[in-house]
This record gives structure tokens, sequence and C-alpha cells, in this order.
């Protein structure tokens, strides 16, 4: 079903229309963006994945002071 649906021509045609819809001036500030998007969305599942284990990162227990 979707086989044929990522082939090069159709990703040319993507980036074409962004390009026309955003402009060259706001395309780098986009990737930007959804680049640290996708990192703070990696670090909250690692967060989560490490909290269920022990303590929340960066909590300190009350012992340690």
């Amino acid at each position: 079903m979707f086989e044929g649906l990522f082939q090069p021509t159709h990703l040319l045609l993507v980036l074409a229309i962004a390009l026309l819809i955003f402009g060259p001036k706001k395309l780098p500030e986009l990737g930007s963006g959804l680049g640290k998007g996708i990192r703070g969305f990696k670090d909250a599942v690692r967060g989560v994945a490490e909290g269920s284990e022990g303590s929340p990162r960066g909590e300190r227990s009350s012992d340690a002071k």
C-alpha cells in the first residue's frame, strides 16, 4: 500500500512546496525548531524511563545535602 510513497521525486516535490510556502529564510528556522522539539521529546522519554527505575533526574534525596 505504501510501497512507492517516499520516492526521491515525491520528496523533492514536498521540499519545493515547502520552499514556496515558507520561503528560503524561514526554512532553517523551522528545521531548527523541529530538531529541538524532537530532541526535547527524546529527553523527556528518556527521563520518564529513568524516573520509573528510581528517583527523577535532577532531584536529590533528602539524605544528600
